[in-house]
């Protein structure tokens, strides 16, 4: 029997059309809070927010967080020995609300990185039966809490994480920022991750991370992921191996964060993570992002080749442009999801072609033990091959 194409070919446009249909089952399948029934009762809520060197984003974040509509909450934001106005603006918001306690970071402990070290000395503050944890550069909308509690109490869940409403502006975040939303909306089956109770496919997302308090202390809370990199993806994955209940949600409409600035900072954030998220495996690292980078790149680098008259590659004019078709559309699919610039889809191989320049960025850095984050150098960690 002759196939309509080779081999090759045919593996690109079957990944894809699995991307294709996992993207539309979780497009139309993971609820936003705001879908959810209103709760009955509504918990005690501890909101925990680390800030370090944060003077540009930490006032509008306590801000929005203050002045939420929930009955019973409070609010502790830990000063991690910023450097900038950071520790003026929080004395200055302590004045205006009882809701708010601000705290003074201790020394950092060796064995600990220093954002988790802030978390876990939030947390031993805490008073409240469910624990948020965001970051200090997100805003949340005044019935965030309402409709993430209410979410996490239909859902029976012990841990609520949510992917927020990633803001870019300038080109170098438009270029990179997307790729990670796209990622996880595009390649984990999030609902069967959910019902299987597949931990090692669970993406957690730092930014928004609502726990059961009892549920955390089981799993042993930042203490447990103290060196980890990756410290909200180790949690979801110690919550769900525990077996307690993960909810992965669309928090878009509650939840805005700029997570970073410009290209750079985009570069050494993205950088610091991605091969954590592999838990320093090489092989599995490699192959993975050699197989992403061929099927996004091969197809569309052979139909600009061919129409300029120098074919890079055998892949075949009707292969490409139906590979190049279910790219376009699993790029759009993602970008309405998480509102991106819808123009940004066209330039999906120039996304594509940088994260894996970062991807080899990561693996470089973390192997020669040369990563920092937030002017802390990052200790190196053991790697291996499988």
């Amino acid at each position: 029997m002759n196939l309509p194409f080779r081999p090759h070919e045919l593996f690109i446009i079957l990944f894809l059309l699995f991307g294709l249909i996992t993207a539309l089952v979780n497009y139309l399948t993971v609820r936003r809070f705001d879908q959810y029934p209103a709760a009955k009762h509504f918990p005690r809520v501890s909101v925990l927010v680390p800030a370090r060197n944060e003077a540009h984003n930490i006032e509008t974040c306590i801000s929005s967080l203050l002045a939420q509509d929930y009955p019973d909450f409070e609010v502790l934001v830990l000063d991690d020995h910023s450097t900038d106005a950071t520790p003026v603006i929080l004395e200055k918001l302590s004045r205006n609300g009882s809701r708010l306690k601000v705290l003074n970071g201790a020394p950092l402990p060796e064995g600990w990185l220093g954002k988790h070290w802030a978390c876990h000395q939030l947390y031993e503050s805490a008073s409240g039966d469910l624990l948020l944890f965001t970051d200090a550069d997100t805003r949340h909308a005044p019935d965030m809490l309402r409709a993430s509690v209410s979410a996490l109490l239909d859902e029976r869940a012990d841990l609520v994480t949510a992917f927020p409403r990633e803001e870019v502006v300038t080109w170098g975040e438009k270029l990179i920022v997307p790729f990670m939303s796209f990622g996880i909306l595009t390649f984990i089956p999030i609902r069967l991750v959910q019902k299987l109770h597949w931990s090692a496919l669970s993406v957690t997302i730092g930014q928004f991370m609502l726990f059961r308090r009892q549920a955390y202390e089981a799993v042993g809370g930042f203490e447990a992921v103290r060196a980890e990199i990756v410290d909200d993806v180790c949690l979801g994955r110690n919550i769900i191996n525990g077996g307690f209940e993960w909810r992965l949600l669309n928090g878009t409409r509650h939840v805005t964060c700029r997570m970073y600035r410009d290209f750079w900072q985009a570069v050494n954030g993205f950088g610091k993570s991605i091969f954590a998220v592999f838990d320093y495996r090489i092989l599995p690292y490699f192959i993975g992002w050699t197989v992403i980078g061929i099927t996004f790149l091969e197809p569309a680098a052979a139909l600009v080749s061919r129409w300029i008259g120098y074919p890079l590659t055998p892949f075949s004019p009707e292969a490409a442009s139906l590979a190049v078709t279910l790219s376009l559309a699993l790029w759009s699919i993602a970008y309405r999801r998480f509102k991106f610039p819808a123009y940004m889809v066209l330039f999906y191989p120039v996304t594509m072609l940088l994260f894996l320049l970062v991807a080899l960025r990561s693996f470089v850095q973390t192997a020669s033990g040369t990563a920092t984050w937030k002017e802390r150098v990052l200790d190196r960690p053991a790697m291996r091959w499988l």
